[in-house]
């Protein structure tokens, strides 16, 4: 028995497989929703009932969170931070792994075995040191020791080495040369293009964990002026009376998430593009 063509089971299959995906879906939305329901109750029923109905205390949450610090000034604090870093990360990362990936040197693969050895080092072993050298050239109080260090990201520069050896043809880069054309032309206007959905990727993973960095911005600002939109978020939340902040403390989440879905729409917009035009159609 077959229906329009195709096997009862294929379509049966194919059916468990779509509801079992909008349930995992519909797991992951909840939280959000969860989050975007409790920026709109207070503290006292936050506390007392779990709900996804809407409150009515969203001016008095932002009346609230207003009264602790102003919220605009963190997320320009922590663009003026993300953006920059994820730029340098993400432009740097890409040569450095087409470097890697095409040329032949003698300590190729030591740089290499380096990179993967650093990545299996947490930063926060390196955090007393880093905190003691940016107070000798001081920069404590900066956003430079929060930006420059995104020009050496090993994990961002080993994805892209590996999507590069399997999405760039030698051929064409040598078909480049023959022409005359520079290697820095090769970069930019032959690897790069074909490199542009790893990079979109890595740019997408690395803005977000810049815009969430607490731990390195709660130790080198000491401005409150200053602080990044994470760290602001926390002086919220370790105020007095933490039960009558929880609507606040969500609402300013909720409003923080809102850049990184921006961004996120954006790159993967060109994750997209980028596949769909180089799609061989048959």
């Amino acid at each position: 028995m077959k229906r329009q063509g195709k096997p009862v089971g294929f379509v049966v299959n194919k059916t468990i497989l779509y509801i079992l995906l909008i349930l995992l879906a519909a797991l992951c939305i909840m939280p959000f929703l969860l989050m975007m329901v409790n920026a709109t109750r207070s503290g006292v029923e936050i506390s007392h009932s779990f709900s996804f109905v809407p409150g009515k205390s969203l001016g008095a949450n932002y009346r609230q969170l207003s009264d602790y610090f102003n919220i605009y000034r963190g997320m320009l604090n922590s663009v003026i931070v993300a953006l920059p870093a994820t730029f340098l990360t993400a432009y740097f990362s890409a040569m450095t792994a087409y470097g890697l990936a095409f040329y032949k040197f003698k300590t190729n693969k030591l740089i290499f075995v380096s990179i993967l050895i650093f990545m299996m080092i947490p930063g926060q072993l390196s955090l007393i040191g880093f905190y003691q050298l940016c107070t000798k050239l001081h920069m404590v109080n900066s956003y430079l020791p929060l930006i420059l260090p995104a020009i050496a990201s090993p994990g961002t520069v080993y994805f892209l080495r590996q999507y590069a050896i399997s999405v760039v043809p030698r051929s064409l880069m040598e078909a480049a040369r023959l022409d005359g054309a520079s290697e820095l032309y090769i970069f930019h206007r032959i690897v790069l293009p074909l490199m542009q959905p790893g990079v979109a990727t890595m740019a997408i993973m690395c803005f977000i964990g810049n815009w969430n960095n607490y731990l390195l911005p709660m130790i080198i600002l000491n401005k409150k002026e200053k602080f990044t939109l994470p760290v602001l978020i926390t002086t919220l939340n370790a105020a007095t009376d933490l039960q009558s902040n929880q609507g606040a403390i969500y609402l300013a989440v909720a409003i923080s998430v809102i850049p990184i879905l921006i961004v996120f729409c954006i790159f993967s917009r060109q994750i997209i593009g980028s596949i769909a035009s180089g799609a061989v159609k048959e």
